[in-house]
């Protein structure tokens, strides 16, 4: 028997609505980026972009468990010597960008290089509940209920 290597031709995307309120940052990153990738389904094959286009409301409202909130920094530099800045995530959820949040999680569980790249480019976030992609016809993803871990209580 051969191993099945699927083409590029070959891909089909869905489009996949997932409700971050409520949801555990770490857990709903880990989620997308399979999606992203294509790893929930039998025709994954690692050198080929297969995944869905995954679509994320309500960014703004997602939850971390212990003190992160408060204590978890993201880090940058600016080029300059000591140019080093931090921001907390409280400061990001909060600010004018709250979505950062949830693309940074899933862009660092996402392998890097040109594919990589190419599966960041179907992942869209936004802080609210709105988003113009109604026309996709986009199937609902009940993160909340696979794992009841996975929405924090409270």
């Amino acid at each position: 028997m051969r191993t099945f290597s699927q083409k590029p031709y070959e891909v089909e995307k869905k489009w996949v609505v997932i409700d971050a309120d409520g949801l555990v940052v770490g857990r709903l990153a880990s989620i997308i980026a399979n999606r992203l990738r294509g790893k929930h389904k039998p025709s994954y094959t690692p050198h080929v972009d297969d995944g869905d286009n995954v679509v994320v409301i309500n960014a703004e409202k997602v939850v971390f468990t212990g003190k992160k909130r408060s204590d978890k920094k993201y880090y940058w530099h600016t080029g300059h010597p000591g140019g080093i800045k931090e921001r907390t995530a409280d400061q990001l959820l909060d600010g004018r960008f709250p979505e950062r949040v949830v693309e940074k999680a899933v862009e660092r569980m996402i392998p890097r290089g040109p594919l990589g790249r190419r599966q960041m480019k179907n992942l869209r976030v936004y802080a609210g509940a709105e988003h113009p992609h109604e026309a996709q016809q986009a199937e609902v993803l009940d993160v909340a209920a696979m794992n009841s871990k996975n929405k924090k209580a409270g």
